[in-house]
């Protein structure tokens, strides 16, 4: 990992997050309506968060979570719903800040929610990290070296997405479609999950973990791939 390049990359999105469109995705993660296109990328968050939390334990009773890249929170309530003990950290000061607001009654005392960079060691070890489109504007290069630093604090395993190589996912991005100009966010990185295959399987710090279940979430104007690393 180029630390000069995922620190750019880091505060183009925190300023992104933070500043240009954190209105929209406050509207994008509630129940408040929204356009027909964001629409479709709240179902598929929605099915993707729901696939994500399904490769976790149904009891996490005692069990430590790293939401890495939490936004408002949905993820690490449920996961606390479980009885897991969260950690979320999101680059967005404020976008945390709406996820305390939003943290329910039954899920008060489990979670932690934190802004600060996913990577920071000092958040200390975990069983499972789960990254729900948190690296997807990180090249192949990053995302290794991203996951490599993750599973140094990680027991058992580590659930995340990529922006799958796809013709439409690309020519959606290139025509900047997925959001308006005024809150579109700084460019994804199409990745081929071949080739981050290959760069997981090369990448020492990996040795110990294999490659899990994969599965990819389809609709409309969202599409991502969910992956899975387990420590055997």
């Amino acid at each position: 990992m180029s630390d000069v390049s995922y620190q750019q990359r880091r505060n183009e999105l925190e300023a992104y997050f933070d500043r240009t469109a954190v209105k929209a995705w406050e509207r994008l993660t509630s129940n408040a309506p929204v356009s027909r296109v964001r629409a479709t990328v709240r179902a598929g968050r929605d099915e993707m968060r729901a696939k994500l939390l399904s490769w976790l334990p149904g009891d996490m009773r005692g069990v430590r979570v790293f939401d890495a890249g939490c936004g408002t929170g949905a993820l690490a309530v449920e996961a606390a719903r479980r009885g897991a003990d969260v950690l979320a950290v999101d680059i967005s000061p404020t976008l945390v800040g709406i996820a305390g607001e939003r943290l329910p009654p039954e899920a008060q005392g489990r979670v932690t929610f934190r802004a600060g960079d996913m990577l920071d060691p000092s958040h200390g070890p975990c069983a499972h990290v789960v990254a729900m489109d948190s690296l997807i504007h990180y090249p192949a290069a990053d995302i290794v070296a991203a996951l490599a630093k993750l599973a140094a604090r990680t027991e058992r395993s580590i659930v995340f997405t990529v922006a799958p190589k796809t013709p439409l996912l690309s020519a959606m991005h290139a025509a900047g479609k997925l959001f308006p100009r005024g809150d579109r966010s700084p460019a994804i990185e199409p990745i081929s999950e071949t080739d981050l295959h290959r760069r997981i399987a090369a990448e020492p710090a990996l040795a110990a973990w294999s490659i899990g279940r994969s599965h990819r979430v389809s609709t409309g104007f969202y599409i991502s791939q969910a992956m899975e690393l387990v420590r055997p």
